[in-house]
């Protein structure tokens, strides 16, 4: 069950993220889904390396909706076809 609810996490932070950032992403329900999770994984490592979290404590709502914008902002930047306002 807990992988459901990480699945379900992922795709509400990943839809924040692809809401908030300008341009188009190509990409259905399980690549944002996926999104989500990633940027809530980088940010709690990233968090976990400032001090911020303690080791095995998951991000926040606000810090993985960051960490996967900066994730989608550099696949944008990377694929090229990124527009920024």
């Amino acid at each position: 069950m807990h992988y459901v609810w990480m699945a379900i996490v992922g795709l509400i932070v990943g839809a924040i993220a692809r809401f908030l950032l300008p341009g188009e992403q190509k990409m259905g329900w399980i690549l944002t889904s996926l999104l989500g999770i990633a940027g809530s994984l980088i940010a709690g490592f990233i968090g976990q390396a400032m001090g911020w979290y303690a080791p095995g404590q998951p991000a926040g709502w606000i810090a993985s909706v960051i960490g996967a914008i900066v994730l989608l902002f550099i696949v944008q930047k990377l694929r090229g076809s990124g527009s920024s306002v």
